[in-house]
């Protein structure tokens, strides 16, 4: 109807620039409209009427003599069009697998062989590809899809190319969008752009995920210790399955390390879960974190991820100072002889200068007592400071406590005492700010009063207090656990820190009693109490309830610490992805930046062929340095990283990374018509639907990216020029008839 109406199609419209084609003089017209509204004014103001009645004919009249003229000087389109069979399209079909569901790629099979491709034959030579892993030449529209991989990015770029050879007037992509190599950079995005040739795009598929669940993504530590309690967040999304139970379970290859029912919400498309297990024995592990699938779902490929945990076969040192004999420190040194991945070194200072040293490595260890020097404290992962006033650190000690945590990266954990805490002094040490509280300017803190142990809502959350992976038997036997005999007052928690759990204590309310916190690049605890030992006292004595804590907690404290070289990358698993970026925090033997360091990766592959790869420093960040790898092969790769500063060896560290093809293709199926409307209006396209694509042949036409002319096309004869004229005479004269103007 638009083209019958206004003689030409809507993009010839939407592209096109107005312009006369009579020479004739411009001033020359203006001058005639002018004279054509005075004359009109003129007449319809001496008539019998009143003048808002006049006024309304003398527009109208003078409109119809305004449009008369107008025809006379030829309004016309002047638009830029392809020299007919001179300028190639390229048709590219997306087959990978995505495309083979839901009969998307019989679809476009479907639209190209019936009407598109005839129509642009009429007036183009065509070129036909199908894009996957690669952009390939077929001549023929594509009828099955099986790439494992959707490479748009590299396919468009390839194709936009050929331009340097072939007069490309445009492309015309059909997909459902789903780009699973994260090719559609911006960087690909500006090279398109630069390539002036619009790309036109067709999307496939629904837009909205249905009658499906799909782990869309799933974390958890990429390091741990030995038989490490270890949590995944996992990301579900659903359409379909509104209240129903989905079964998650976590896999290290055959044997089941946990498994439980998830209920998807009612009318949320994503819900977050946490699983944890145990990590069992050291070495590399591949998990495999899966939920199965319900009644009638139509994609069960992705159902089920991997997910690497490197589970380290180290032993951290944890420095324990007690300031005091006392039943604590006795009942946490047997809580962690029972577990081989920790080793506790203890100071109890048993008079003001004298000493007892227990699970020191040589006899010259810790002789002088409390650590004085870098080189002795930072041999540690992590510190516990007991029953001990601050004053009794002097000012270096008390720096190098802070140092260690924020520069080292160590973990301290902070015990309640009569002499700990706001009794102590350490509100006003120089340890004061990195402390997860603040604590209460005054004395009188300590009291030895029962008291009971509540988790809070984030310690129903934590490891650090999973004792039962049930949280609801977890919360019960936290309840169940006997009575503190002492607690301390801790004061409010700061911005930052985690309230694990609180105590209540008869009359005098609910305090703080373990709080975390991150800082610097550590870590800081504290447990406002010296008599967890009760809990192992005071009940059966296969009650492992203390030990799981203390082992637990300790693991918290000291597992995680950085050493000098720490090897990263953005991920564990590339599906479908060939670059690996690879990063190094490097720090010489004052763990400070080192940024003079040779940094070195040797990646070993699959195969069992090692590349070198050199790191270089990152600008603005001393001590980073980075390198992006190319894993051309599927399969796990190990990375190693060593670094020396001129003849001085800094560290080693290791990193495993695993590489998928034909995985991605599984998630994220459905269309991703934002990213397709996205590249068609960057490169001056357009998107349509499957059913909406006749306007595609003249839209193309309409390009002057390869070899075209000007053309100049008259509006003035359309007959919507004739039907306005037409009207506004019409409604001229029925007025006058109405109004006695006549």
């Amino acid at each position: 109807m638009f083209e019958f109406l206004f003689k030409y199609p809507w993009p010839v419209y939407r592209k096109g620039t107005l312009v006369l084609a009579n020479p004739w003089p411009l001033w020359l017209l203006g001058l005639g409209v002018a004279a054509a509204v005075g004359f009109a004014v003129w007449l319809y103001l001496k008539k019998p009427i009143s003048r808002r009645r006049a006024w309304a004919l003398a527009a109208l009249e003078s409109s119809v003599l305004a449009l008369l003229l107008l025809f006379l000087w030829q309004p016309a389109l002047s638009v830029a069009t392809l020299k007919p069979q001179q300028n190639v399209v390229s048709v590219i079909v997306d087959t990978s697998a995505s495309m083979a569901l839901d009969g998307r790629i019989g679809a476009a099979h479907k639209l190209l062989e019936d009407s598109l491709l005839p129509a642009l034959r009429k007036r183009f030579p065509v070129r036909v590809y199908e894009a996957g892993q690669g952009l390939h030449l077929t001549g023929t529209a594509p009828a099955a899809a099986a790439q494992p991989v959707t490479r748009l990015g590299e396919a468009l770029e390839s194709a936009a190319a050929e331009a340097a050879t072939l007069p490309v007037g445009a492309i015309v992509l059909l997909s459902d969008g789903a780009d699973n190599a994260g090719g559609l950079s911006a960087e690909t995005m500006d090279a398109l752009r630069r390539s002036r040739i619009p790309i036109h795009a067709v999307g496939f598929g629904p837009e909205r995920m249905r009658d499906d669940v799909e782990i869309a993504d799933a974390q958890l530590a990429a390091r741990t210790l030995p038989e490490a309690r270890v949590a995944a967040t996992i990301t579900l999304r659903q359409a379909g399955y509104d209240g129903k139970l989905a079964r998650l379970t976590v896999k290290d290859g055959t044997r089941v390390l946990a498994a439980r029912d998830v209920k998807l919400p009612a009318g949320a498309e994503a819900v977050r879960e946490e699983i944890s297990f145990p990590a069992g024995a050291a070495g590399a592990k591949a998990l495999e974190i899966s939920v199965a699938p319900l009644s009638g779902e139509r994609n069960v490929k992705n159902n089920t991820v991997t997910r690497l945990l490197d589970v380290r076969d180290k032993r951290p040192r944890i420095l324990y100072f007690e300031g005091e004999p006392r039943w604590e420190m006795k009942f946490i040194r047997r809580a962690v002889e029972l577990d081989k991945n920790l080793q506790l070194t203890s100071i109890l200072r048993t008079t003001q200068n004298k000493f007892y040293r227990q699970g020191i490595e040589s006899p010259k260890e810790l002789e002088r007592g409390f650590p004085d020097s870098i080189d002795e404290l930072f041999a540690y992962q992590a510190l516990i400071i007991g029953n001990v006033e601050a004053g009794y650190f002097n000012a270096g000690q008390q720096s190098l406590i802070q140092e260690f945590v924020d520069r080292r990266g160590g973990g301290v954990l902070f015990l309640g005492g009569r002499a700990a805490l706001s009794e102590g002094g350490w509100n006003h040490s120089a340890v004061a700010q990195m402390l997860p509280v603040t604590l209460p300017d005054r004395r009188g803190t300590f009291h030895r009063e029962p008291a009971t142990v509540e988790l809070t809502g984030a310690g129903r959350d934590s490891l650090i207090t999973r004792m039962e992976e049930d949280a609801g038997k977890n919360t019960s036997r936290w309840k169940a656990l006997p009575y503190l005999a002492d607690f301390q007052e801790t004061g409010e928690a700061k911005p930052g820190a985690l309230v694990l759990a609180e105590l209540n204590a008869s009359g005098r309310g609910k305090f703080p009693l373990l709080v975390t916190q991150p800082y610097g690049r550590g870590r800081v605890a504290l447990f406002a109490t010296g008599g967890s030992w009760r809990w192992q006292m005071a009940q059966d004595s296969k009650d492992m309830s203390h030990e799981t804590f203390w082992r637990q907690l300790l693991r918290w404290v000291g597992g995680d610490v950085n050493d000098r070289v720490m090897l990263t990358s953005n991920r564990q698993v590339y599906s479908d992805e060939t670059r690996v970026p690879l990063r190094a925090e490097v720090r010489d033997r004052n763990y400070l930046p080192a940024a003079d360091a040779v940094v070195e990766a040797t990646v070993i592959g699959p195969g069992g062929g090692s590349t070198v790869v050199p790191l270089q420093p990152v600008k603005n960040e001393p001590g980073a340095y980075a390198a992006e790898w190319k894993a051309e092969a599927p399969g796990s790769y190990l990375a190693e990283v060593s670094a020396r500063q001129g003849e001085t060896d800094l560290g080693r560290d290791t990193l495993t990374f695993r590489r998928e093809d034909g995985v991605a293709e599984n998630f994220r199926t459905e269309q991703n018509r934002e990213l397709l409307e996205r590249l068609a209006q960057q490169t001056g396209g357009r998107y349509y639907e499957p059913g909406a694509t006749s306007p595609l042949p003249t839209e193309i036409e309409l390009s002057d990216a390869g070899i075209s002319v000007k053309e100049v096309r008259d509006i003035w004869s359309a007959p919507a020029a004739f039907l306005l004229l037409a009207g506004l005479k019409g409604a001229a004269w029925l007025l006058r008839r109405r109004w006695g103007a006549v």
